[in-house]
Order: structure tokens, then sequence, then C-alpha cells
């Protein structure tokens, strides 16, 4: 069952500061990307101690072996140098002699891993996510902690965790410290309160952004969690911004966020509303993932992967629930939906994989995900796809109950009946819930579209359900265009097939990433040719390709096809019925543009 706020908050009273497990950090010489990590566990009468590094963090679903980063392991109690031996990639086994006291182990951290946002060190700021940097011992997991920084004089501290000093803070267990990332250093700072709730903005990093602007427009955002969940499972909220270069992506925490972008992409109008939308993804992901999450994933296991069928509602489901939340907030318009969801129906219309894999496989294959053509031609994406089945449930939901019910009840459902630190959700749970809610069961559904690939969504009657309707603006010339159907970047002399769409005449031609092509009928591709040269063709034209294959020159001859309808567009029908308008309204909870 559901803690309530005042639970939350003794779980994160003051008294905490009476820590079982201190940590500190030495952040005072940063510029080699080291710092010096000093852990002091209570007194144990067992005959070894175990202290583990974890293999992954959290909102990142990948073996990261964190171990590597630590270097000059030392163990000491009462002042006597302890026996330890490291016995697999992740754990130090420190055996303790009879009446030993409390244990310090130190060891350097080598953090470098800024687009990981797993750990960085540099002379500007530390982001130390805990999961890479403070190790933990199984017998102490579940006892109070605090850390405490030492830092030059000019930098500040923020984490989601309670702050007991400047530098210095405590958490309710280890889980909470590693769910609470550090983020300190050279820094702009903001605060707000959004009813009754505390909120902290920091940017690290100098970039194009409207830090105000910025800072206005999220507390807009997070005014519009309860058009989905009864109540909010935190008290205070911390964001946090890194503009750099080299690095993008954001993760999810507790009572926190980290979002980093390129430092110069954030004016213009899309990419701040892709900034504001993986900031509302983030916040999306506090409730689902944070307060509620799939059973694989309850408790966390740090040492190994944790499998669930169930990631594309962790992330699908918060993909498609992150842009709505903006149009509630009046932060983006409903043409601008309207545009990346049709990117989306492009996309997943384009991919071969949508008839080879189901969101539950791809989401049990998570932790070895394909990339690049292998992932086009045969996977899905438990984010775009995910959030694509989301909608069809969405849809489906509001079209059986006759707009009584939606896909937001089965996430406040969740969110009442799973607590993350207790118990995970499973399949068969969100069946239940489907059932209690509509009266009916979505086993058949759930068996058509979650289990199997979901070959065929049926978008123009979804959106004709909302008074909405799926265009494709191509006129004749356009479709006899020659299509190839691979990608190609540059490369000496020609240019390199970085994907071969299955089915497509390149396919069907025998064509595979890797090849290099150089020219079309004897004429090269270089300078510019490559897709220019296709204008030359039409459909039905055959074309003799010579490319480079192992370093060996070789011919094939590319018989291409009309282009396939792209470029989709969504439109608002100029006179919706009364129907459709009452039902976008409950899918969107906002009216329809020709209300």
């Amino acid at each position: 069952m559901r803690k309530s706020l005042l639970a939350v908050g003794v779980m994160l009273a003051p008294s905490i500061v009476l820590a079982n497990t201190d940590y500190k950090i030495d952040l005072t010489q940063p510029e080699h990307h080291k710092g010096e990590v000093s852990i002091t566990f209570p007194a144990s009468d067992a005959k070894f101690l175990d202290v583990k590094m974890p293999a992954w963090r959290t909102g990142y679903y990948r073996i990261l072996n964190l171990a590597n980063g630590v270097r000059d392991f030392e163990v000491q109690s009462n002042g006597e140098e302890l026996r330890w031996e490291k016995i697999d990639k992740s754990t130090w086994r420190v055996y303790l002699p009879e009446n030993s006291g409390e244990v310090t182990v130190d060891y350097e951290i080598y953090a470098n891993q800024l687009g990981r946002r797993s750990r960085h060190i540099d002379d500007s700021h530390a982001y130390l996510d805990a999961s890479a940097v403070f190790m933990y011992a199984d017998a102490w997991r579940d006892e109070t902690v605090s850390v405490s920084l030492d830092v030059p004089g000019e930098w500040k501290s923020y984490s989601g965790m309670d702050r007991d000093g400047a530098h210095q803070f405590s958490a309710a267990n280890w889980d909470v410290l590693v769910d609470s990332p550090i983020e300190t250093g050279i820094s702009k700072h903001y605060e707000f309160t959004q009813d009754a709730r505390d909120y902290e903005v920091v940017f690290w990093g100098e970039g194009n952004y409207d830090a105000e602007k910025t800072v206005e427009d999220l507390q807009k955002l997070v005014a519009t969690g309860d058009s989905i969940w009864s109540s909010y499972p935190f008290e205070r909220y911390v964001f946090m911004i890194h503009a750099t270069t080299g690095a993008g992506g954001a993760t999810e925490h507790k009572n926190s966020t980290i979002i980093q972008r390129p430092r110069y992409s954030f004016a213009s109008r899309d990419d701040y509303l892709s900034f504001m939308s993986t900031a509302s993804h983030e916040f999306v992901h506090t409730w689902n993932v944070k307060a509620y999450r799939p059973d694989g994933l309850v408790p966390y296991d740090y040492q190994k992967e944790n499998y669930t069928d169930l990631f594309w509602i962790a992330e699908g489901s918060t993909s498609y629930f992150q842009n709505h939340l903006l149009l509630q907030a009046d932060i983006m318009e409903p043409s601008e939906y309207f545009e990346r969801v049709a990117t989306g129906i492009d996309r997943y219309r384009s991919k071969p994989g949508r008839e080879v894999m189901s969101v539950a496989e791809a989401s049990f294959e998570a932790w070895i995900d394909q990339y690049g053509d292998r992932a086009h031609n045969d996977s899905v994406n438990i984010y775009s796809e995910g959030a694509l089945v989301s909608w069809m449930l969405d849809s489906e939901l509001l079209k059986t109950t006759d707009g009584e019910v939606s896909y937001r009840d089965v996430h406040n459902e969740l969110y009442e009946r799973f607590d993350a630190d207790e118990q995970g959700f499973t399949s068969a749970d969100v069946l239940a819930i489907l059932k209690d809610l509509t009266g009916k069961s979505w086993q058949d559904w759930w068996q058509e579209n979650v289990q199997s690939p979901a070959a065929d969504i049926p978008f123009e009657s979804m959106l004709e359900q909302v008074g909405l309707e799926l265009v494709y603006e191509q006129d004749e010339d356009s479709v006899e265009k020659a299509w190839a159907g691979w990608s190609a970047n540059e490369a000496s002399g020609g240019m390199e097939l970085t994907r071969v769409s299955k089915g497509s005449p390149a396919w069907e031609a025998g064509f595979t990433p890797g090849d290099v092509i150089v020219a079309y009928d004897g004429h090269t591709v270089v300078d510019g040719r490559f897709k220019e040269a296709f204008a030359e063709y039409q459909a039905g034209d055959s074309i003799e390709v010579t490319f480079f294959r192992r370093d060996q020159l070789h011919k094939k001859t590319l018989t291409v096809q009309p282009t396939p309808a792209t470029d989709a567009k969504i439109e608002p029908l100029d006179e919706p019925t009364a129907e459709q308008k009452a039902r976008f309204l409950q899918w969107l909870q906002i009216p329809h543009p020709n209300a």
C-alpha cells in the first residue's frame, strides 16, 4: 500500500544524522578526475565483511563494471591494517579479527564518465552518483548513512538527500544514498515552492539556456503531477542540469534528476521543447520507476542484471506521458505535440523490427539491447515502441469504457497499490488492475499487443476517435522518386552504408552496412551526389552500383522502388463531433483545438 507523505517524512527525518555508516570524499585536488574516499562501517562480530561496488547504476540498464575506477584500496580497524582480498570484480572481502571495532575503508576513485551520468570530477565541479563512487556492505545496506565532502572553497553542494551542512548530507539507508546523486562545484542555483513542496534547479556549465525561463516553466511542469497521480511521493525535488560538450541524456532519481545537453542546444524552440520533454520524462519517473516499478527491480540488485518484461511500462509509458504534462502546463502547443506524434508514427512504420520483436521481449532483452542496423531491422525499443503501445492501450481503454477509464487511472492504481521500497508489480498485476477498472479481461489484448509484436498499430482509427486525422502530403512526383532503403555516412572515396532496411531494394540486392558505395552507373557518389543523384532516377529504374567490400571492388544492380509514404502529419478535424471532442479532452486533458 502506498505510504503517505507523513510516513515518507518520518523515513527522512533529521534523526538519521546519527548515521551508522559514514562516507567522506576529498575533492580538493580535482584536476585529474580523482577523489579520495573514506568509509567507516560499524563494528561487527562477523569473521569477514564484504565491501562492494555496484556493477551498474539505476536508470541505465547496462553492466558498467564501476569497480574499474577504484585504486589504492586500504582497510583499518582500531588503528591496525586488516587483511583483505578481492574475490570478484566488484567485491573486496575484509577479514575481521576478534573484537574488531569500526572498519574504515579508504580508496582512490577515478571519475571521468560524464556522459554516463555516473561520476565526473574536474576543476569546476563533481557529479557523484553513489553507485559509481561509494561502496556498500550488505550487512549495513539498510542502516542510516551520512556523507561529507571536502571541496574547494568556492564550491557549493546539492543533493536530494537531507542537508546537514554546506557539504554534508544524510539518508535513511544506502539505497536512498545511491538514488540521490550529488552535484558540487561552481554552479547557478535557483529555488521555488509549488503546492507546498520545495524545488531546486542547479545549472553547471555555460550554454545558451535562459535560466529564468527554464525555472519558470519547470514550476509549471511540476504542478501537473496530480493530473495522473493522487499524491506526490516527495516534499522536495532537485533538478540538476549540465550544459556541456560531448554528453547528453538524463537519469531519474528518487527525488531528483540529472539532465545533460550540449551547451548550445537550448535556445531554439525545437531544442527547448526537447529539453523540457526530457525534464518532464524524468519528472514522470518520480512516480513510474521510483515510487512503483516492476517486480524484477525490487529490490535493486547492483551486482547483476535485473530482468523484467515490463521495461516498456517503466520507460515507454513515461515517454508517452511526458508531453501530456507539457500540454497541460501550457508549455507545448497542441500542434507541436501532433508533430512529435506524427514523427513517431513515421519511424514506427519505417522500422522492420516492429514485425519481429514484442515490447515484452524488448524489455527482457534491454540489458543486451541492439543498436544500429540490427536494432532497426529486428528489434523494437522500450522507449519509442513502448510509448506507442501505451498510447494504443490508452485509446482502447477510453473506447471500451466510453471515456470513463484512461491509462492514467492504471498508473495511479499502480502507485496506490505498489511501493517500490517493498514490492514490485508483475504483468499479472497490471492485468488485474485493468480488469478491476473495466470489468473485463485484457488477457487477449495483452497477448496480441504486448507479448506479440505490435506490427500494425491502428493509428488512423485511434486518431479519428479523438477528432484528428493522419495525412501524408506527398504529390505524385514525390511518390515516383527512387528509393533504395539505405542510409550512409561519408567515407574515404565514397559513402559507407550504416543501415539497410529489411525488405528494401538495397536489402534485396544484397547490400549490407559497411559497404562503401563509390559510383552509380559509373558516376561518382561523392560531393553531395549520394542522395541527390537519385533525383535522376525513377521508381523501377535499375542502377549499376559500384562499391567496396572487404577492400575489394564489386558491382551490383539495384532496382529502385517508389518512395514510401513519409512525412506524416496529424491535423485536427474542422468539425469534430461532440463525442470526439469529449474523447480528446479525456485523452489529453485539454480541449480539442476546434472545440
